[in-house]
């Protein structure tokens, strides 16, 4: 499968990222036919994209024309199967469940072409272990979005040992295309590149927060304000360049043998998990939530994303 043969988008799954992806491939252009199993996730689909594509406008990052014509290149469909018929790209964002997703791809094989190729958004599972009992496995890989995906620049693109180096070079040409910083893993690996990353800080922050080094509200806002304002503009191995190896390395060797290390939970991160407090969709996780505040916290998180966006593409050198 060539990039200029991609006409048709498939989504299944419309949940929390789902409808974000189908919104990605609609503003680009593309047709997108989607399909959930809950119904009420079918039913809004076009009010939650509709919404998603009003922040746009109010960042000035479309024109408000531009928001039906898009609305219109997205289909919900009443099957899975009507979703993926004649679809050159699917793409499940589905339930994070080994069995669940392993199920998918054996089926979605008999809904669709031998050249379409089968994407998951994957956050944990490697398409060997999705794809495990497929009969075409060369054609399945890993596209792991981040939320909210409609804003989030980074896909990290994960093909498997079957996987062909063309439906590689296509899935990472048809990302690229749609504006999305399409990165390459090579090979396969649990929680391929950037989870790996964000649990080695999670581990840390975590015991931090259990042993009271800081507040709750005074982590958050010591890492936003200096680690995530730096990797805003820079990655981590340039920051490294920046300061210094010499200094990176000194730093490394006296702090490496304290941090945390094992593999158990914190005890208060235990408690919550026990109590069902997790996190914005309960209310209650690590910090309290009601139901204004959550709505509150997207806004302005989707909001900050969307003006750093913005603010980055225009720093962007342009060609001659």
């Amino acid at each position: 499968m060539q990039l200029e043969q991609i006409r048709q988008i498939a989504v299944i799954g419309l949940g929390r990222m789902g409808h974000g992806i189908a919104q990605a491939f609609a503003t680009a252009g593309y047709q997108v036919r989607g399909f959930d199993a809950n119904k009420d996730a079918r039913a809004s689909l076009h009010q939650r994209v509709r919404s998603n594509l009003n922040d746009f406008v109010a960042n000035d990052m479309l024109n408000h024309a531009d928001v039906d014509p898009i609305l219109e290149r997205i289909s919900v469909t009443a099957t899975e199967g009507a979703a993926a018929a004649d679809a050159h790209f699917v793409l499940e964002a589905i339930a994070e469940e080994r069995s669940v997703k392993q199920e998918f791809f054996s089926r979605i094989e008999d809904a669709v072409a031998d050249t379409t190729i089968v994407a998951s958004n994957s956050s944990t599972f490697t398409i060997s272990e999705s794809a495990v009992n497929m009969r075409r496995p060369h054609r399945a890989i890993v596209t792991h979005w981040f939320n909210p995906p409609h804003i989030v620049p980074t896909v990290e693109v994960v093909p498997g040992p079957e996987t062909t180096e063309e439906i590689t070079e296509t899935t990472i040409a048809l990302h690229r295309k749609i504006g999305k910083l399409a990165v390459r893993i090579n090979g396969e690996i649990p929680g391929f590149l950037v989870n790996r990353v964000q649990m080695a800080m999670i581990r840390e922050v975590w015991d931090l927060y259990e042993r009271g080094v800081a507040s709750r509200e005074d982590i958050d806002a010591a890492i936003c304000g200096s680690i995530g304002f730096r990797l805003a503009t820079r990655g981590p191995l340039a920051i490294c360049d920046f300061g210094g190896i010499d200094i990176w390395s000194t730093v490394y060797k006296r702090l490496t043998p304290e941090l945390r290390s094992d593999h158990e939970l914190p005890e208060s991160i235990q408690t919550l998990l026990d109590a069902g407090h997790l996190g914005t969709r309960t209310g209650r996780g690590i910090h309290d939530y009601n139901s204004s505040s959550m709505d509150e916290v997207d806004t302005r998180r989707d909001d900050v994303m969307l003006k750093l966006s913005k603010f980055l593409h225009d720093q962007r050198p342009t060609k001659d």
